[in-house]
């Protein structure tokens, strides 16, 4: 568990982007994104996207590392 969920809690910080902006900015609750960067749940696939979709909303270079990091992970997982 995790993998989106680090990607995107090194994104908040590096960028300071609160949980609950991103979360106004996505509809949703600030709780399912606390969830997600405290790692207690992994956001769904669809749910990446929209992530994904918030943060360039926000800042573009935010969202462009948030996927770089969340695919570099799952690219060493695949290598395991």
């Amino acid at each position: 568990m995790g993998k989106a969920g680090k990607a995107l809690k090194q994104v908040l910080e590096t960028y300071g982007i609160s949980q609950n902006r991103l979360a106004v900015t996505m509809g949703v609750g600030r709780s399912n994104i606390h969830r997600w960067v405290n790692e207690s749940r992994d956001p769904v696939a669809e749910a990446v996207l929209d992530i994904r979709k918030a943060l360039s909303q926000i800042n573009p270079q935010a969202s462009a590392d948030f996927i770089r990091l969340y695919l570099d992970d799952l690219e060493e997982k695949l290598e395991e």
